[in-house]
């Protein structure tokens, strides 16, 4: 038998806000709230295919490029419309040395977090 990702755990200053703005890019919902956290998952909650997501508060700020970095695939749309639906939330282009010719788009949440949009549709 092996593991599985349940839930992906991400230190933050404003759980709530972070919370609101990957609900709004991964059509989760938010499932609980605990000591400040919030955790976010897709409509069946935890335990599904889909690993859910806890924003735990920190007030340590973030100090370099994550190790670790979410990508996002569209769903229903081309990648470039899902990039201004991206940008129209609040996400912001980030630069981590990518050279120009990429197939994807790199991006930063509100607290500063890279992540990365695909172009292939799921």
């Amino acid at each position: 038998m092996a593991c599985r990702i349940s839930e992906l755990v991400l230190d933050c200053r404003d759980p709530e806000r972070l919370a609101a703005f990957w609900c709004e890019i991964l059509g989760f919902k938010v499932l609980g709230r605990e000591d400040g956290a919030v955790e976010i998952g897709p409509e069946e909650g935890f335990g599904g295919l889909q690993p859910t997501l806890v924003f735990s508060p920190s007030d340590e700020p973030k100090r370099e490029k994550l190790r670790l970095h979410i990508d996002v695939n569209p769903t229903d749309r081309d990648q470039e419309a899902e990039l201004e639906r991206l940008l129209a939330a609040g996400a912001v282009p980030a630069d981590v040395g990518q050279k120009g010719d990429e197939q994807w788009h790199v991006l930063a949440d509100p607290e500063g977090n890279e992540f990365c949009l695909l172009r292939r549709r799921l």
